[in-house]
């Protein structure tokens, strides 16, 4: 039987994972589906993939994704990668390739050694979900020889999950490549969404559980409490926000515990209960609890730097929350300002708490940005269309062979 081999080195539960779990869930009927992952990977992830019967093949280590600040750090998380790129091609080579493709998010920039290892086994799919920091013409060039390097192997195909993306990248690999980037957008799932929607929520007692006030306007972000998802950006909107309104609250629901200087930063806002910070393993943790809890949100902000198309900006424009995000990457493909939401330019914390009181204060505003946003995601990203296109790719791939 045809196989398709899904592979990565990290162990953060995020956008990039749930985008691989939707092309899982409909491969698996028409191939055999084997996911090599490094051990370490939450439990929530394996539980859904035991569900569906899917076979899982651990390695170690895992990639090191944390922030670096010195040449030492630098090095020895560049080493781990090696390691841990090497390891899970080993587990792959292991498996088998004779009937199989290989679909990973590896990039040419920081692992185009590893990849032409796989291209040497069978054919290789990459998916990219973001254009690269900008960098110098040197850089540039450097980067752009590392893709036409890749670009040699004739078994390479790229699927990007946004337009933006899929520009970018037809701009770096060679043209026999960069004419066949494929987009299979990051998307949602509508019957999990429906099932959100649906389902008995207590939002004042799950508000109060966690000791913030239900009576207050809740302005809601979801995701990793990082830098490039504008996480001071939205402190500092707090702040302003706060010093002309005093019925709102500002919640963050993250999957991974802050580190104390990050307490410690917050804190100095001197805002105190009036933000809260909320671990995902508080709500219950699974992706149905983290749906649910969308609908605690009176509006959603999410003033990121770098982003594809995050999936957590669909899932709340699909639960039906007016949102706000940044003018950035793939976001303007699911928010046209002022019709399914409001965009501001990223690290303008005036601005961001200028749309906040604007939506606080027009309720007429906030439905009509809920119902456009939800129709619109709803219509154009639905996971099922990525995952058809995807395995019609596929398909392509394994009829070439023959």
């Amino acid at each position: 039987m045809r196989r398709v081999i899904y592979a990565w080195n990290y162990v953060e539960w995020g956008g990039a994972q749930i985008h691989f779990l939707a092309l899982i869930k409909e491969a698996r009927r028409e191939f055999d589906v084997v996911v090599v992952l490094p051990k370490g990977t939450d439990s929530q992830f394996h539980h859904v993939l035991n569900a569906l019967n899917v076979e899982c093949v651990e390695f170690e280590p895992a990639v090191d994704l944390a922030p670096t600040e010195t040449i030492f750090d630098r090095f020895r998380r560049r080493r781990r990668r090696l390691k841990s790129e090497h390891h899970m091609i080993s587990e792959i080579s292991r498996i088998g390739t004779q009937n199989a493709i290989i679909h990973t998010d590896l990039i040419p920039t920081q692992s185009l050694l590893s990849l032409i290892r796989l291209c040497r086994l069978t054919d290789v799919f990459i998916t990219s979900h973001n254009a690269l920091p900008q960098v110098s013409i040197t850089r540039w060039y450097w980067m752009r020889w590392k893709f036409y390097v890749l670009s040699a192997f004739g078994g390479v195909r790229v699927f990007c999950t946004n337009k933006h993306a899929a520009e970018y990248f037809k701009k770096l690999y060679a043209k026999k490549v960069a004419n066949r980037i494929t987009i299979t957008y990051d998307s949602i799932n509508p019957e999990e969404i429906e099932g959100a929607r649906a389902s008995d929520f207590d939002r004042s007692r799950t508000l109060s559980e966690l000791n913030i006030d239900a009576k207050k306007f809740i302005v809601l972000a979801v995701g990793r409490f990082i830098d490039r998802k504008g996480r001071w950006t939205f402190l500092d909107a707090a702040k302003k926000v706060l010093s002309q309104c005093d019925d709102i609250n500002f919640v963050w629901l993250t999957p991974a515990i802050p580190s104390e200087s990050d307490r410690i930063e917050i804190d100095t806002y001197n805002i105190g209960d009036r933000f809260h910070l909320v671990h995902a393993s508080s709500i219950g943790g699974r992706r149905d609890d983290v749906l649910r809890f969308f609908r605690v949100g009176d509006i959603y902000a999410q003033p990121s730097f770098v982003e594809g198309l995050p999936i957590s900006l669909l899932e709340a424009l699909a639960i039906g929350l007016p949102s706000i995000s940044t003018n950035v990457y793939g976001i303007p493909e699911a928010i046209i300002n002022e019709k399914t939401g409001l965009l501001i330019e990223p690290g303008d914390p005036d601005s961001l708490a200028a749309a906040i009181l604007e939506l606080k204060n027009d309720p007429d505003l906030r439905r009509r940005l809920a119902d456009a946003g939800r129709e619109h995601v709803l219509r154009s990203f639905d996971e099922r269309e990525a995952a058809r296109i995807a395995i019609s790719e596929y398909k392509r791939a394994f009829n070439a062979r023959q």
